[in-house]
């Protein structure tokens, strides 16, 4: 198979032509590093291992690139990578950026944990179920959790202060307790503080 032109595109990529065809778009710069110039005779062995190249390359562009926007935990980063590279390169993306301490899922849960508590004023049952769809393990999720010092009832006069101040209102007070139950609160908790009200 004979290379017969190299055609720049668009997003650091690069099409290439094979014995006067398109075959595909590449990632430019690993057709530079692996000397596939125009004129060059390859295998499909050598295709092969340059569409992997390619694959690895831009998995890790696309990695650094989500980085550089915010911290993600290791399944988050896999999961978005994924959707425009193979499993394979996505996961090796990901094992590049843990070596570089790019990505570290103690650190990221960490500050995840204080987000849900202390920001979204979430119950520890709710910021559970959310740190496991980001892919951190119950054991540093519960580590990360036990780090934050949070006052739940707190928290629920501060959301009740903040969206329901008319808790007299029966249907206030209905949406209020509705909104803390998917918050992750437990009736007890939400009981307790409800009873402040209905004293004062």
């Amino acid at each position: 198979m004979l290379i017969t032109a190299i055609e720049p595109r668009r997003k650091g990529l690069s099409a290439l032509f094979i014995d006067g065809e398109f075959a595909m778009n590449l990632d430019t710069q690993a057709l530079l590093e692996n000397r596939f110039d125009v004129g060059r005779d390859i295998s499909d062995e050598d295709l092969k291992e340059m569409i992997e190249l390619s694959n690895e390359r831009r998995a890790k562009e696309k990695a650094l690139w989500l980085i550089s926007y915010r911290s993600h935990s290791k399944k988050e980063l896999k999961d978005k990578i994924r959707r425009t590279c193979d499993d394979s390169s996505a996961e090796k993306a990901v094992e590049r950026m843990e070596e570089l301490g790019l990505v570290n899922d103690e650190e990221y849960a960490r500050q995840f944990a204080r987000k849900l508590l202390l920001q979204k004023k979430m119950a520890r049952r709710a910021a559970m179920l959310e740190m496991s769809r980001k892919g951190i393990d119950k054991e540093t999720a519960e580590a990360a959790l036990d780090e934050v010092d949070v006052d739940y009832r707190e928290n629920i006069r501060y959301i009740i202060e903040k969206k329901y101040r008319d808790i007299g209102d029966e249907k206030i007070k209905r949406r209020a307790v509705a909104a803390l139950q998917r918050l992750g609160y437990g009736w007890d908790d939400i009981r307790a503080v409800l009873s402040e009200y209905e004293e004062d």
